[in-house]
């Protein structure tokens, strides 16, 4: 399975945001990357480098590489709504980050490894493509074999995570994916609208 294994906090530096989560390096050094730091100076970005910077962080995001994005952004453009809504809300709806979200792993590339190695389970059915899109109503388990997973116990007990569109029971280790949030329910610090004009030059 393709993904991203390159340095995370040298991107989360480029943006200026841990888009990783938690990282120790990035806030010691939370300025651009690159032999002069912040003494660099820095022409005005084109259009199409603001554009194109906003792709690339939705990707590194939600760990998805250029194909299976554009995949993505072609089933957004069909569906009915406002396209780069529709984009986030897939993005979103991937078992790997309902995973995340739910607090079962405490970053998206673990939620993932997670997934693949199948520890988890969607309406009862054992799942191991991180990317698998979920529906409305479908139930997220920790596999019965799983749950003593020391990694699973420590990341729920560490989650403080609450959002609107899932729930999440501790005793039985399951959650529902309730309903596609609304954009505003999103946290991602991502300017979608920037997307749909690269993708639609």
């Amino acid at each position: 399975m393709a993904r991203y294994t390159g340095p995370k906090t040298k991107i989360a530096r480029k943006f200026g945001e841990a888009i990783f989560g938690e990282d120790k390096s990035f806030e010691k050094r939370n300025y651009p990357p690159g032999q002069h730091g912040n003494a660099r100076r820095r022409g005005k970005k084109s259009e199409y480098a603001i554009q194109l910077e906003a792709k690339q962080k939705a990707k590194y995001t939600y760990g998805i590489l250029e194909r299976q994005f554009r995949g993505l952004f072609k089933k957004a453009r069909a569906a009915q709504g406002i396209t780069g809504e529709v984009l986030l809300q897939l993005c979103e709806s991937r078992l790997d980050n309902v995973v995340f979200r739910m607090g079962i792993s405490p970053s998206r590339s673990g939620a993932r490894q997670l997934v693949s190695h199948r520890h988890i389970t969607v309406n009862g059915e054992l799942v191991n493509i991180p990317s698998y899109q979920l529906q409305a109503g479908d139930v997220v388990a920790v596999r019965e074999k799983s749950k003593s997973l020391e990694a699973i116990s420590r990341s729920l007990a560490n989650s403080s995570n609450v959002f609107e569109w899932i729930t999440w029971n501790d005793d039985t280790k399951q959650g529902t994916y309730v309903a596609v949030p609304a954009r505003i329910q999103i946290p991602e610090n991502i300017n979608e609208q920037l997307i749909v004009e690269l993708y639609s030059k």
